[in-house]
């Protein structure tokens, strides 16, 4: 079971710069800015399995995107040693709140990269017509840090539309993630910063039928790449474009 004392749910582990390894950073995937992430509640000094890599071996592990029939985005890889293997499927779980005592059922759902993006606009549809929207950036925040950036009441089509024209950066950029919400349900589902969506909600059927028509199977005992150390990826031009991506919604930075 999943638990928080205040604000929204989130799943993001803690992140934190890792100044070392960013300086080794040369070549294709490696150019982008990376966060090495352990997970919740990890200290800093938390031995790291990219320590006393060689810059061949770092760079051929943050080269690889599949593990068999799974593909990664560019915005997260996993540790070097693989304590969670990527693959897609998805596990229901329990969010409990603290302040109200809420139970709230939760389904965290991995997808490869190929299908990802239909997963995320079709599981859009059980929420209606009319969402609200948050946009969540961690670019050019201290290490931990995210920030959450609101939009009330816009149409599921104008939504849907505005996600495929930027699908790349919803994709690839490990610094930033969304949720989409009819509060008047209520339902939310959240594309966080590692390409894992997460639908919270008292009653989860719509959401699980579509999940099956993708495909996607329920597995109990299915691991995340959140829980275990992961590497975070994004560009500075992935920055300017979340800049566009707030001002298409009409959201004041």
């Amino acid at each position: 079971m999943l638990g928080r004392s205040s604000g929204r749910p989130n799943y993001s582990v803690l992140l934190k710069f890792d100044w070392a390894l960013k300086e080794r950073i040369t070549m294709g995937f490696l150019k982008r800015i990376i966060k090495s992430t352990h997970r919740d509640g990890a200290l800093a000094s938390q031995k790291s399995s990219f320590d006393h890599l060689t810059e061949e071996q770092l760079e051929h592990h943050l080269s690889i995107s599949r593990y068999g029939s799974f593909k990664l985005t560019d915005a997260v890889r996993p540790s070097y040693n693989l304590d969670v293997v990527p693959s897609a499927g998805y596990r229901k779980d329990k969010y409990y709140d603290n302040e109200t005592g809420a139970e709230i059922p939760v389904l965290l759902i991995a997808q490869t990269s190929e299908r990802l993006m239909d997963l995320f606009v079709d599981l859009l549809d059980p929420l209606g017509e009319e969402v609200d929207l948050v946009l969540e950036t961690s670019h050019q925040q201290a290490a931990g840090v995210h920030r959450d950036l609101y939009r009330e009441s816009i149409d599921a089509p104008v939504l849907k539309s505005i996600l495929w024209d930027h699908e790349e950066i919803l994709l690839n950029d490990g610094c930033a993630g969304m949720a989409v919400l009819n509060p008047r349900i209520p339902y939310e589902v959240q594309f966080d910063e590692h390409k894992l969506i997460i639908v919270y909600g008292q009653e989860l059927t719509p959401f699980e039928a579509i999940l099956r028509e993708h495909g996607v199977d329920c597995r109990r005992e299915l691991k995340f790449i959140t829980e275990a150390e992961h590497v975070h990826s994004s560009t500075a031009e992935y920055a300017e474009e979340f800049e566009q991506l707030c001002y298409t919604f009409g959201i004041e930075r």
